[in-house]
């Protein structure tokens, strides 16, 4: 049975947010989306959660691979042995593992788990080992916090850039945010923090420093994976770090600040999530939910008196907003006055406060992650949105490249943009990275997505010459760069359909088909109250009541995933054709109404996050962000091997009206999963995001992050290890002291074969 809802300790989803009250319905007026209430679709009983695994820090369960292995029989002295060859490999060849709540990395047996580079892990030499125990310093030069997206970057035996290398490398990183309640991040100061502003410098400083991103040497010692903490190559990007503004943003107005009166750099880059790996070898990051951080006077509006208004609503920052943090009152310093919005100044230009501040941040920055003299640029030309991962299309000669990429709140857009420039194959191996990331990412067109309710799609440019944004009442677009800084009005003034929460997107290696995980919606109903609402849809189509414990959840809780074929242009083209991969859902809801991909015990999930497929075996990892059935399991990894856009059936939902009449909602659901097609890989530790999807060139190491373990922690707990929900990867056997960190893991296979088979 589901357990009750713990409600004494229930986390702030920063990411779970909503500022889209344009008219755009999602289909909802074409399908006359006035619904009535629906009945629960399912509850009372879940599946029964698997045995606790004990307080070990890593383990491995289940049987071994699904190869079938026949007992040897011994020959008769007259029978010569007979010589044996190895199965075949199979993909997903492995036990899939049960759901867990225990406060441990479970992974199938045959395959190991280690703890590789965690929050506050050194990156020099002279820095001290980390004490976890709120008294470490020096937080510019060690692993920041909530380890996101990764990409791996080989490095050859004499530590040269390179492609196919598979025992030494680069680890790139995201550090997201850290583990907080109200203010303060509890676990990083030794007293649990302050919980009330002003919030001392010392506080601010640590949390700046540990958002941002690192590189760190990594290396297979033996069987062992090891980081280099003293490597020449380990790095640490924080909010005072300098960053190019590069593009069409750069220099425009709406970017000028005290700090950069011409509008061409910004400091830092700001709760980094997805992550992407360019054609060149260079690492992109996505800028996710950074207008928290940031706050507002109350009386800003009229300071202003202007459209930025209606621009700093559309992104979450209406006037009176307070900061996540309260970085903006740790002193007089520039550096915590920036994060103060609010029109301060005389100027014209805002060349004398942080009023334009906001317009820096939003952004796909790009990094080499070889080289520490080449500036790191925010690629502004792929617009500002809650950034994910950016997945790029598959390659073709003589063609532009394409970069996928969604925005991550409720009924936001799936956005892509096509380069001017067409792939010349020598750039794969250019010797300047970052201007080869001038040359494809700086000049051409942002798209927005529209999902017709026959399965097809539209790509619609957002151009100021676009009359349709070029005459839209509610924004006065300047140019093309107020255009990309406030992509989110574009969008609602072409008529961009509404997503549930888009996440990482990921490219088939094969078909060239692009997934988009899509994690959940809170405000989707079947009948829409207020303009934060809206009705399901073909390419959005479920609104229901699912039952955790005694509370009942509404909305899309268990998320999909959605996957869309360019049509004959390829990455150029503006028509699609589209279908949904997986419909996330408990083993035992309602079949035709929630549980439409048939998912049973080995292979349902909740909430879809990070995504990524594996070049080495094609084989689709995704992630889950889940609170909706976090009484049952904690968060996991599963690994598919998918079909193609239309290998399913199209399937009608129907919803009562108020009225007494009924709403059809028809949507397209690809071929149901199988024991050969989905399985559970992964499950982690109590109160932890997995997140972050990274391998070696041979497939034989898979690198994933471990966020926030222990996340339901009470501040007031912060230092009692009795009371901490998590005490990962301290359990483990990993660092000093107990309090649970964020960390990558690095999976490898007993028998030294490819992960997943």
């Amino acid at each position: 049975m589901n357990k009750p809802t713990d409600l004494a300790r229930i986390p702030v989803d920063h990411d779970d947010i909503d500022t889209n009250v344009s008219s755009n319905e999602h289909f909802s007026t074409v399908l006359e989306a006035r619904l009535s209430r629906r009945s629960l679709l399912r509850g009372g009983a879940a599946s029964a959660a698997s045995a606790m695994l004990g307080a070990l820090g890593l383990s491995a369960c289940g049987g071994s691979s699904n190869d079938t292995v026949t007992a040897p029989v011994a020959p008769t002295p007259s029978t010569p042995p007979v010589a044996t060859t190895p199965p075949p490999e199979k993909l997903l060849g492995f036990t899939a593992v049960s759901k867990s709540l225990a406060d441990t990395v479970v992974v199938p047996a045959g395959y190991t788990a280690s703890v590789l580079y965690a929050l506050g892990d050194p990156l020099t030499a002279n820095t001290p080992a980390f004490k976890n125990d709120g008294t470490d310093t020096d937080f510019e030069n060690r692993a920041g916090d909530h380890h996101d997206g990764m990409e791996f970057f080989p490095l050859s035996s004499t530590g040269a850039a390179s492609t196919t290398a598979v025992d030494r490398g680069l680890l790139a990183v995201n550090h997201e945010a850290t583990t907080d309640e109200k203010l303060s991040s509890f676990f990083l100061h030794a007293n649990g923090g302050t919980m009330s502003l002003p919030r001392p410098a010392a506080e601010v400083d640590k949390e700046m420093a540990l958002h941002g991103l690192s590189v760190a040497e990594v290396r297979r010692n033996g069987a062992k994976w090891e980081y280099l903490k003293d490597s020449g190559f380990n790095r640490r990007v924080h909010q005072q770090t300098d960053i190019e503004l590069s593009g069409p943003v750069r220099g425009n107005a709406l970017v000028v600040t005290k700090y950069s009166s011409n509008g061409t750099k910004i400091r830092g880059t700001l709760n980094n999530c997805g992550t992407g790996k360019t054609p060149w070898n260079t690492y992109l990051s996505g800028e996710e939910n950074w207008a928290g951080y940031f706050t507002r006077a109350g009386t800003d509006n009229a300071a202003r008196d202007d459209k930025s208004v209606v621009s700093l609503n559309r992104y979450g920052r209406s006037q009176g907003a307070a900061s996540r943090h309260g970085w903006e009152t740790g002193g007089t310093d520039d550096k915590y006055a920036r994060w103060n919005i609010s029109k301060t100044g005389a100027s014209q230009d805002g060349s004398d406060d942080y009023r334009n501040e906001l317009n820096g941040m939003g952004y796909i920055v790009e990094m080499d992650a070889y080289d520490k003299t080449r500036a790191i640029k925010k690629r502004t030309a792929l617009g500002r949105f809650a950034h994910e991962s950016a997945s790029f299309g598959k390659l073709v000669v003589g063609q532009p490249l394409a970069v996928y990429m969604g925005d991550d709140s409720r009924n936001e857009y799936i956005f892509k943009y096509v380069s001017n420039a067409v792939w010349a194959a020598a750039d794969a191996t250019a010797a300047d990275r970052i201007a080869t990331g001038d040359k494809y990412l700086d000049n051409g067109k942002l798209y927005v997505a529209r999902f017709n309710a026959d399965g097809s799609g539209q790509w619609i440019e957002l151009s100021i010459s676009n009359p349709a944004i070029a005459g839209y009442a509610g924004y006065k677009f300047a140019d093309q760069a107020d255009v990309l800084v406030n992509a989110r009005l574009a969008g609602d003034a072409v008529g961009a359909t509404k997503m549930d929460r888009p996440e990482w997107c990921s490219v088939h290696p094969t078909t060239g088909e692009i997934y988009f995980t899509l994690t959940n919606n809170s405000n989707r109903r079947a009948e829409p109250s207020g303009s934060s609402q809206s009705a399901p849809d073909a390419a959005n189509p479920r609104a229901y009541t699912d039952m955790k414990g005694t509370a009942a959840q509404q909305g899309n809780v268990n998320g999909h995933i959605i996957r869309v074929r360019e049509g004959a242009a390829g990455s150029a083209a503006t028509g699609f054709t589209w279908d949904i991969y997986l419909f996330g859902a408990e083993a035992d809801a309602a079949p035709g109404t929630v549980n439409l991909s048939g998912l049973t015990v080995d292979q349902d999930f909740s909430s879809p996050d990070g995504l990524a497929f594996s070049t080495a075996t094609g084989i689709c990892w995704f992630q889950t962000d889940d609170g909706a059935y976090t009484d049952v399991t904690n968060c996991m990894m599963l690994a598919g091997v998918p079909g193609q856009v239309g290998d399913g059936k199209k399937v009608t939902l129907t919803y009562p009206r108020a009225n007494g009449s009924t709403l059809s909602v028809d949507t397209y659901v690809g071929k149901a999963a199988t024991a050969d097609t989905l399985k559970r890989f992964l499950v982690g530790p109590v109160g932890s995001e997995i997140t972050g999807i990274a391998e070696t060139p041979d497939g034989k190491a898979l690198f994933v992050n471990i966020q926030h373990p222990g996340e339901t922690t009470l501040a007031a707990n912060a230092a009692d290890p009795a009371k901490y929900t998590s005490q990962w990867p301290a359990n483990a056997g990993y660092g000093a002291g107990k309090r649970p960190r964020s960390a990558t893991i690095v999976i490898t296979k007993n028998d030294g074969g490819r992960i997943g088979t």
